[in-house]
């Protein structure tokens, strides 16, 4: 179907521009509002309310009210709740992909992949709602009953980023939901749009009042701050750079808040001498091109040994140059925009910085000219080891090639980074692949494959990536506390 202005507009309408608060849209209390661009134009696509501290005080209001009754409810009826959601997502699932791509620059066949991933954690987490098991035994001298029970950690702030709006609202939403803590969801200034028509569809799905409230805005320290000094928030949940996950986590100390961060990202994509090429070229495509490379588990590092580092950079420098930048809604194109034009400019500059210093550009190694914030498909070559590109996290579509000699020295060059989130293994030795992923510091692997993120699977890193996990069985429990209850057991021996 062909997406014209009308249907844009149309779509447009249906998102509410309040806060939600206490299940009602309300302006902001000042009355302040921000605009929300089209990455591919430059242009504004609507204007929203912005939440000021008073309002995310009566956010943190409305979901401590409700907290202990939310608590209390059925897990049934809390499932049941995030069935209905994820049904009524994946109904809407042009909707919420036209959102995405509009405000995030997303080309629609990827908007729709998103829709599909993040509508899974709502159906994941609706079945974990109803087995989230404690435990009952006997001590090891027998005298007493040991009763451990989950509880909810309280009420929740999830402050989710800009480049996957739906699938980082619905793993941070779903979980807490089915754990029975209530929320105020900071989304991103840049992205709030489809946290807005997401936050409805919760509403709509049966979600009590209260218990989900969203206050976008153009300040987020305005937001997060005054609730982070309150007693009544238990929890912060953060997904974003390295810096502000740092500043957050100290102010959560303060109130010793518990905290998931999902921080940044700087992933080593390792090709071994035997690797099957073509399967490497396919994973590494997949690998730093999902989301325009605006993914903290992107390929940011090609390892790649030396005798196959020449036929290996060939292949993947003509499928990235085969690719054709475009606004998301373009049925040609399949490189959507960066986010804003400071993006661009940073890539630019690591870009440039690396070709002064010996690497050669085999395809792109520019931005393109005219509207939006669009970068070429970029692969580097003779990249040096010591280069910045191969240090900063680069988000976008640029993918610098450096070579190794052996196993241990692929290992090295993977672990020379403070990050510790994503990684990539291409080799048909299974043996190879256990001994490296013992030695390479990285909370997920991917094995000859270049898409791991599932919502049953522990989504997480180590180091500088983060602490805490989200998705699969652990996701759900980083939103509840450990209750022990020691029983004298009445048949035990005197």
């Amino acid at each position: 179907m062909t997406i014209t202005a009308q249907h844009e507009a149309e779509l447009l309408a249906k998102v509410p521009t309040g806060l939600l608060i206490n299940g009602e849209w309300r302006d902001a209390s000042d009355g302040g509002t921000f605009d929300v661009m089209d990455p591919a134009t430059g242009e504004k696509l609507t204007t929203l309310a912005s939440a000021t501290s008073e309002d995310a005080m009566a956010a943190l209001d409305a979901a401590d009210a409700v907290q202990a009754d939310w608590a209390r409810t059925a897990p049934r009826e809390r499932a049941e709740i995030l069935r209905r959601a994820f049904d009524l997502v994946t109904e809407r699932a042009d909707d919420f992909a036209l959102l995405m791509s509009l405000e995030m620059g997303k080309p629609l066949a990827e908007a729709r992949g998103e829709v599909t991933y993040g509508a899974e954690f709502l159906r994941w987490f609706s079945e974990e709602t109803v087995r989230h098991y404690g435990r009952y035994v006997t001590t090891p001298e027998g005298k007493n009953k040991v009763l451990v029970q989950h509880k909810p950690v309280g009420p929740c702030l999830l402050i989710t980023p800009w480049n996957f709006p739906l699938a980082m609202a619905t793993r941070k939403v779903a979980p807490a939901i089915a754990a029975g803590c209530t929320m105020v969801l900071k989304p991103a200034k840049l992205t709030p749009l489809t946290s807005q028509l997401f936050a409805a569809t919760m509403i709509e799905a049966g979600l009590p009042a209260g218990v989900l409230n969203v206050v976008s805005g153009a300040s987020a320290s305005k937001i997060s701050a005054p609730l982070m000094s309150d007693d009544r928030l238990r929890k912060v949940s953060f997904t974003g750079s390295t810096a502000v996950g740092k500043q957050l986590m100290k102010d959560a100390a303060d109130k010793v808040l518990r905290t998931s961060m999902e921080l940044g990202g700087n992933a080593p994509f390792i090709v071994f001498e035997d690797a099957d090429l073509d399967a490497a070229v396919e994973g590494a495509m997949a690998a730093k091109m999902r989301n325009m490379g605006e993914a903290c588990t992107a390929a940011n590092r090609f390892l790649v040994h030396q005798d196959v580092a020449e036929e290996f950079t060939a292949k993947f420098a003509a499928a990235m140059g085969a690719l054709k930048p475009g606004r998301g809604t373009d049925a040609n194109s399949n490189v959507g925009p960066l986010i804003e034009e400071k993006a661009r400019t940073e890539i630019d500059g690591l870009v440039q910085a690396a070709v002064a210093n010996g690497a050669t550009a085999v395809t792109g190694g520019a931005p393109v000219e005219g509207p939006g914030y669009f970068y070429q498909p970029t692969v580097l070559a003779n990249v040096a080891n010591d280069a910045e590109i191969l240090s900063q996290e680069i988000f976008g579509p640029v993918a610098p090639v450096t070579t190794f000699a052996d196993e241990a020295q692929a290992i090295a060059l993977a672990n020379s980074t403070e990050y510790g989130l994503a990684s990539y293994i291409y080799t048909k030795d299974y043996n190879r692949m256990f001994r490296v992923s013992e030695q390479i510091e990285f909370g997920l692997v991917g094995f000859n494959a270049g898409v791991i993120s599932n919502a049953a699977a522990p989504f997480g890193g180590v180091k500088q990536s983060g602490l805490g996990r989200e998705g699969g069985a652990e996701g759900l429990a980083e939103y509840t506390t450990v209750q022990y209850i020691g029983i004298a057991d009445p048949y035990a021996a005197k």
